[in-house]
């Protein structure tokens, strides 16, 4: 069974105990003459008081007006009043208030006149508490109006701070799966790819030159324990839990040499300016976009040698990775290891160019500040 709102049972009890007081009042003054007023407006200001809350401006209107005439010109004094308090309290809290302090001004001016048929309906007293509830009533309506806009305003915040914090969440996990992706592709991929030339390699000598194989074996062997280490502190980041591995990641300017020789080509290396003073993230982004370069040199190239420069200067660390292989139009420096120094690059303020070059062969050549901007917030 539905339930009525709260403010209609109200609405109710409140017309039912008006009009019970309206009769109770007829019944103990033998003393007038009724007429058709007594009967009509209390019904009339029941009707308008019970559509208070759908029709608040004309119930207003309705209810001081039956209310009014009723004073003035009914034969019976009853409780009819308090019907207009309620529409009074109704329209200043659906906005209306100019409208219910301008009714109220002149129901109370109009009350206020002397008698009528040898009756005087309101003396001085009455007038005075008429006022004071008048004013209540309209008073009372504009702060519960105030007071609800004030909630449904803290509430409209609350869900947008919500929503914002939501999205924030969204979009931090968005760039920390990015951040994993390039991390697996760079590290994990490159020994991956690494193991599997070195394999080929040692297939391919393990009878003519058998050194050569052990070599490649040993590089495998060294290569695949790399792999799995990283593996497991990128897991370990994942799980959120406390490894001995060490969690940050080892690639560094510091260990270019490390890096050219996992690459197991031969690099022409040329380093120029200081690199001893490189910030963390510019570090670890220049030793990572040198590790893919090279890792697609080994791919896609079809060469085994390779040109590395690194230089620092103007506050810039400038990477340009050459190779003269037929390979040189693969993909055309749009592949997922390409895109993945792109970002690594852009994500630092720098930029990276990737591209076949005229003379033929490949060239990355990738432009870090070291002074990354600043994370907006």
């Amino acid at each position: 069974m539905r339930r009525l709102p709260a403010t209609t049972v109200v609405s109710f009890a409140m017309v039912v105990i008006v009009l019970a007081g309206t009769v109770v009042a007829s019944l103990l003054a033998q003393d007038r003459t009724p007429n058709v007023l007594d009967v009509v407006l209390p019904l009339v200001a029941a009707g308008g008081a019970l559509l208070r809350e759908r029709y608040p401006l004309a119930a207003l209107i309705t209810v001081v007006a039956a209310v009014d005439v009723y004073y003035r010109f009914a034969g019976y004094d009853g409780p009819l009043i308090v019907l207009s308090f309620l529409a009074l309290y109704t329209a200043a809290d659906k906005g209306h208030l100019v409208a219910a302090i301008a009714t109220g001004g002149v129901s109370v001016l109009a009350m206020a006149i002397g008698e009528t048929g040898g009756v005087r309906h309101v003396d001085d007293s009455m007038f005075l508490a008429i006022t004071g509830w008048v004013v209540a009533c309209i008073a009372f309506g504009g702060v519960t109006r105030n007071r609800r806009a004030y909630l449904q305003e803290a509430e409209r915040r609350a869900h947008d701070a919500e929503h914002t914090k939501e999205e924030e969440a969204r979009r931090r996990a968005s760039e920390e799966r990015l951040r994993i992706a390039r991390e697996l592709h760079d590290v994990i991929g490159h020994n991956i790819s690494m193991i599997n030339v070195q394999a080929a390699a040692a297939l391919h000598g393990m009878q003519r030159r058998p050194e050569k194989a052990e070599a490649a074996l040993r590089t495998i062997k060294d290569t695949s324990k790399e792999t799995l280490r990283e593996l497991r502190t990128t897991l370990g980041v994942l799980r959120q839990v406390d490894e001995d591995a060490p969690t940050a990641p080892t690639d560094s300017l510091a260990r270019i040499d490390a890096l050219v020789a996992a690459s197991g080509l031969r690099v022409t290396t040329e380093l120029s300016g200081s690199l001893d003073e490189v910030p963390v993230e510019v570090d670890l982004a220049a030793a990572r976009i040198i590790r893919e370069a090279l890792t697609n040199v080994s791919r896609h190239s079809g060469t085994a040698e390779a040109t590395l420069s690194v230089s620092s200067k103007s506050g810039h660390i400038v990477i340009q990775v050459e190779d003269d292989g037929p390979g040189a139009t693969y993909a055309e420096g749009s592949g997922y290891g390409v895109r993945g120094m792109r970002e690594r690059a852009a994500a630092l303020g720098g930029t990276l160019e990737a591209g076949p070059r005229p003379e033929g062969g490949f060239r990355v050549v990738a432009d870090l500040p070291l002074r990354p901007p600043a994370d907006p917030k």
